[in-house]
């Protein structure tokens, strides 16, 4: 692993130290960070709801409300659409479960992953018609749907789009469309998931009639969630969003998330972090729609039952259980073929193919290979006649374009930068990997063939003081674009008590001080480390790598070393 430490502009620090009375690294932190002013710091520091833009600064928004209210007004039924992800899902549970309270004449649509694929369908604007629905509101998808809103005109239903994907050229012709990536959209921030645009449409109805806005923020979690799982910056608003959402979660959350945490067998001494949203209540609601359907999540979502919401949880539990044994099933069959493929040993790309794995984990089996073999992957499964595909890339790299020098070999593809779905003729396959491969192989730098981990700032031991770490604690929520702070510590030894721990004894309990400071000692956890514990033992210095984390265990709060990675003095 390669480490790079960042340089923050040490002018800028230690003026925003003095302003601020904290130390230089803690005010280098924050400048890495685009924080550099006692007014941006007190904004970042002091999160308030009344820092969220007005909602009717969107394009498009009093046309969509305005529609909404005469939908309302003439009992009309409405359709509330969704993606089948965790923005899809909680996106539909926040419109459909703010907008029953006051209306009755509603459904919701979440498509089959398998059936219909990702966004608005024609099968489900065909249930809308079926269903009587004049009024159609797409949530997390719609903005490409050109010819389904087409469609949906020619039916007798309107559509109102709330979406945050990237426009395209042509842009479909609906009633409103809410979606502030649109070039002449006036809203300040662009960074909202799909749920932020219907947290602020349904703010907008309330503005308009006279409801109370806590009615709104008490979905605020939903929005959280979908924040944190769909990777989107946690600036701006999105950052005040969250941590109102982790107070909720943390104090009074969703009948529906208290249920996925309690599955989740969460600590209950431990807050709720950003970690464990992506991690645990992210990949539960995921489940549904990977291997049954994202209904499940959405009324586990909206219920306001509890043993309901309890046994929906339950089951939505078991999916993920499943799930994670699909993953690793896939993914040992995976590393076995590239073992045993003399092209994939040498290759800089990855094209793995196997007809009976499951469509809904191929993504992130594309993810766990990066984990072993840090290159550019496609998973490939068959697909009814056809073999769908899911991509995943390294940092730097556009796999996208990748995927597009061999489109003549594929028979359909979309994604961005980072992450690609594409379809494919079995009998092709083999070509693709061949030509994706000759394209990676003249494009890729040797660099990016190699993890890499930012370094915010190298600190002794004893710099971590409580109010070091009472600061440090107010910089959360972290996520995309304010990522937890990574410190290296050099001149560290073995204190005595450092361990290999786990069934089988890979990974090490750390007990460290530094040759220098041999009083000042830290606990912490690596895993996967256990190879380096002859040195440790041996008492070499090295240079570790670490996140600062409180261990919550019976009552006590400890803090401890996350450790990332290690080198010996001898090598760094």
């Amino acid at each position: 692993m390669n480490w790079r430490f960042l340089q923050a502009n040490p002018t800028k620090a230690a003026t925003l130290a003095q302003a601020l009375g904290i130390d230089q690294t803690l005010a280098e932190l924050l400048v890495l960070r685009g924080i550099d002013s006692f007014e941006k710091a007190k904004t970042f520091f002091r999160p308030s709801l009344e820092m969220l833009h007005d909602p009717f600064l969107m394009k498009d928004m009093q046309k969509g409300i305005d529609r909404l209210s005469t939908a309302i007004k003439n009992e009309e039924k409405i359709m509330i659409y969704g993606d089948y992800d965790v923005d899809g899902s909680t996106s539909v549970s926040l419109v459909y479960g703010f907008l029953s309270k006051y209306y009755k004449n509603l459904m919701y649509y979440i498509p089959d992953r398998y059936k219909e694929g990702y966004g608005l369908s024609f099968a489900g604007i065909e249930k809308a018609k079926e269903e009587n629905c004049t009024l159609i509101i797409t949530l997390d998808c719609g903005i490409k749907a050109v010819d389904k809103v087409d469609k949906a005109n020619a039916l007798g239903i309107d559509v109102i789009i709330c979406d945050h994907h990237t426009p395209g050229k042509d842009l479909p012709k609906a009633q409103a469309i809410i979606n502030p990536k649109q070039s002449d959209c006036p809203y300040p921030y662009k960074e909202l998931p799909g749920c932020g645009i219907g947290f602020k449409l349904c703010l907008a109805y309330a503005k308009q009639q006279n409801i109370d806005e806590q009615e709104v923020f008490d979905f605020i979690d939903l929005v959280g969630i979908a924040i944190c799982c769909d990777i989107v910056p946690i600036t701006g608003e999105n950052r005040v969003i969250t941590y109102f959402a982790l107070e909720k979660m943390n104090n009074a959350a969703n009948l529906g998330v208290m249920g996925l945490l309690q599955t989740a067998k969460m600590n209950k001494e431990k807050p709720i972090e950003v970690e464990d949203i992506v991690f645990k209540i992210g990949p539960r609601i995921n489940a549904a729609g990977r291997l049954k359907h994202a209904h499940e999540a959405v009324a586990l979502l909206s219920h306001q039952d509890e043993q309901k919401a309890k046994v929906l949880s339950e089951q939505i539990h078991t999916y993920n259980e499943d799930r994670k044994a699909l993953d690793r099933q896939t993914t040992a069959q995976a590393l076995e073929m590239i073992k045993n493929d003399a092209f994939l040993k040498q290759a800089k790309s990855t094209v793995v193919y196997h007809e009976n794995w499951h469509k809904g984990v191929i993504g992130i089996v594309a993810s766990r290979l990066i984990e072993t073999h840090y290159r550019p992957t496609i998973v490939f499964t068959k697909s009814g006649e056809k073999a769908a595909g899911s991509a995943r890339s390294v940092k730097n790299y556009n796999v996208y374009k990748a995927i597009d020098a061999c489109s003549d070999v594929l028979e359909q593809f979309g994604g961005h930068k980072y992450a690609a779905g594409l379809t494919i003729k079995p009998e092709n396959i083999e070509a693709f990997r061949q030509k994706f491969e000759a394209y990676v192989s003249k494009t890729i730098l040797e660099e990016q063939l190699k993890p890499k981990i930012e370094v915010d700032a190298l600190i002794d031991f004893e710099q971590i003081t409580p109010k070091f770490m009472r600061i440090l604690k107010q910089m959360a929520p972290f996520g995309p674009y304010n990522l937890k702070p990574v410190f290296v510590t050099r001149g560290v030894v073995d204190a005595g008590g450092t361990r290999a721990v786990g069934a089988d004894q890979t990974h090490v309990k750390f007990e460290l001080c530094q040759a220098q400071h041999p009083d000042v000692i830290f606990n912490g956890i690596g895993f996967s480390l256990a190879k380096h514990l002859p040195r440790i033992k041996a008492e070499e210095p090295f240079s570790v790598l670490y996140t600062l984390e409180e261990n919550y265990f019976r009552g006590q709060v400890s803090l401890q070393l996350m450790v990332k990675d290690l080198r010996f003095e001898d090598k760094s």
